[in-house]
């Protein structure tokens, strides 16, 4: 028996184009000698739909399209998901083609409700077990989550099942591929049966999936594992139900494995959304030289447009460097000196500041003015503004609203300053493109004389570890003291994560990479007063 992995980047909503690509994987295995093609988690629509799945249209396209695709497939076996209506309830299912026909058809049976992840909001959980016969070999089918619980494989193992396919559409985050593993080997060993993963590839908003499918013998042993980040078409050998040893992947590295979750994120929110490019404030500082690598990587320099816009307070070398980087990457750039442009609104401003001093007011401005620049840019060529800002500044505020948050996209969003450094140092050592005057000098904003982030932050590694155990970790402040950082630091940055929740909420979109980002994994109110009460509990 020969089962075909097809590891699918496939776009929500797309259902003809998805439908296309399940047919292109079947013919393509069918020529290798495959009768099987597992497909991953809602393939026919993409995973997530989210509130499309409230629309009766939408269910009714879906359905429709399943059809046809089963006439298109009358001499291979495919097993595919997609969103199933029956009555009021809707499932997320998985559906065997066979001869032409839907021949069974599988509900999912347990409905995560957490993280990134709403699916008791649309749909219904199954309860039976769905076991088919395919060369012999009793095949049980499960979708993503049944495999992180007992009970869907044992359901399966007791209707007779010798082997589970498991059809996933499974987010990337850093620590999530060797957690799967753990998990499915726990679901081999516990019922003795191999079980075949698929996962989805691709980016979907903030969201990015990472592949990386594999193959379990019913020891748990790894026989097989899919690159991650790339589509794929893996062809299996299996003597009955147990698998044989096929192709594994080397793994990477912890930078490298973040850089293609970034590089993939990028390049597919702009394909996907139908952008001709991108546009990047270039500041002379190691987030946008970061934010420029990847755009470039992602998706060719010749979509990239970096802007370089110093003020009074920009220090002749970040001019210099980011001349040197747009040089050494080949993309267009461009300076606008928007000194003129901030003389003017100090002018018409200043009936209503008189003699007040000069503080956060007049740097945010400079912000704002670059904001508005690199939009008017957006708006009359039509590339998306993909912003710098990194996980660290988002926490905490050190941002400005409309100004360097202003813009479509925020690759770095969940990207904390260290690893920012990490991930230079990281592509750096492909290729030297960031130069290394960026990666060295202190971090600085610019906004005024002789400013440095450190003027207004903790060191970054004692703030990103305040926030990771916050944010990340749920850790109460006590806690975080405990662990040896100083109560005036953990007060302070934890006052700051929690009145800039307003800010995060006007934030663009970006890519996903820890497991519990600034987005759908973490829903804060704005308007609350916990911070204080906890404080004073604290003290």
């Amino acid at each position: 028996m020969k089962i075909a992995i097809a590891q699918m980047n496939c776009i929500v909503g797309d259902i003809a184009g998805n439908a296309k690509k399940i047919v292109t994987s079947a013919t393509l295995a069918k020529e290798q000698g495959a009768t099987l093609v597992v497909t991953p988690e809602l393939s026919l629509c993409g995973y997530s739909p989210e509130d499309l799945l409230l629309r009766p249209d939408f269910l009714l396209a879906c359905e429709d399209a399943l059809l046809v695709l089963a006439k298109q497939l009358p001499d291979i076996t495919v097993i595919v998901g997609h969103p199933h209506q029956q009555g009021e309830q809707c499932f997320n299912a998985a559906s065997v083609l066979e001869g032409g026909h839907v021949v069974a058809t599988y509900h999912k049976q347990v409905l995560p409700n957490y993280g990134v992840f709403d699916e008791e909001r649309y749909f219904v959980s199954g309860s039976e077990a769905l076991v088919f016969n395919h060369c012999g070999v009793k095949l049980g089918v499960l979708i993503c989550a049944d495999v992180w619980e007992s009970k869907p494989a044992l359901l399966a193992k007791m209707a007779g099942a010798e082997l589970l396919v498991a059809m996933n559409g499974s987010p990337f985050h850093m620590k999530k591929q060797n957690t799967r593993l753990e998990v499915l080997k726990q679901r081999a060993v516990e019922n003795s049966l191999p079980i075949v993963y698929v996962n989805m590839v691709g980016g979907q908003d903030e969201l990015v999936f990472d592949g990386a499918s594999f193959v379990l013998n019913a020891q748990g042993e790894l026989m097989c594992e899919l690159p991650a980040f790339e589509s794929q078409l893996e062809v299996v050998d299996f003597e009955h139900a147990q698998p044989l040893h096929g192709n594994m992947t080397k793994n990477l590295p912890l930078e490298a494995t973040v850089y293609h979750a970034l590089k993939l994120g990028l390049a597919d929110y702009v394909n996907k959304n139908g952008f001709p490019g991108v546009v990047i404030g270039l500041s002379g500082g190691v987030d946008s030289a970061l934010t420029l690598a990847i755009a470039v990587d992602a998706i060719g320099a010749d979509k990239v447009h970096a802007v370089m816009m110093p003020s009074e307070f920009t220090a002749d070398i970040s001019v210099n460097d980011a001349r040197e980087m747009a040089d050494i990457v080949g993309v267009e750039y461009s300076e606008i000196a928007i000194k003129p442009l901030y003389d003017m609104y100090l002018t018409a401003l200043s009936p209503q500041f008189g003699d007040m001093p000069f503080d956060a007011t007049e740097e945010n401005l400079q912000a704002r003015i670059r904001g508005m620049l690199l939009m008017a840019i957006s708006n009359k060529f039509g590339s998306i503004v993909v912003t710098t800002g990194n996980k660290s500044e988002m926490a905490v505020g050190y941002c400005t609203l409309y100004g360097d948050m202003a813009g479509g996209f925020a690759l770095l969003k969940d990207v904390p300053k260290t690893l920012v450094y990490q991930l230079c140092a990281y592509r750096n050592q492909l290729s030297s493109v960031i130069p290394e005057r960026i990666i060295t000098r202190p971090p600085s904003a610019e906004l005024r004389a002789n400013q440095v982030d450190q003027d207004s932050l903790p060191p970054y590694d004692v703030l990103d570890a305040i926030i990771e155990a916050y944010v990340e970790d749920d850790l109460s402040r006590k806690d975080i003291v405990a662990l040896g950082y100083p109560i005036e630091d953990v007060n302070r940055v934890i006052a700051m994560i929690d009145r800039n929740e307003y800010k995060r909420r006007q934030s663009p979109v970006g890519v996903r990479i820890t497991d519990k980002g600034f987005g759908k994994d973490r829903r804060y109110p704005i308007t609350a007063k916990l911070s204080e009460y906890w404080k004073t509990r604290l003290n």
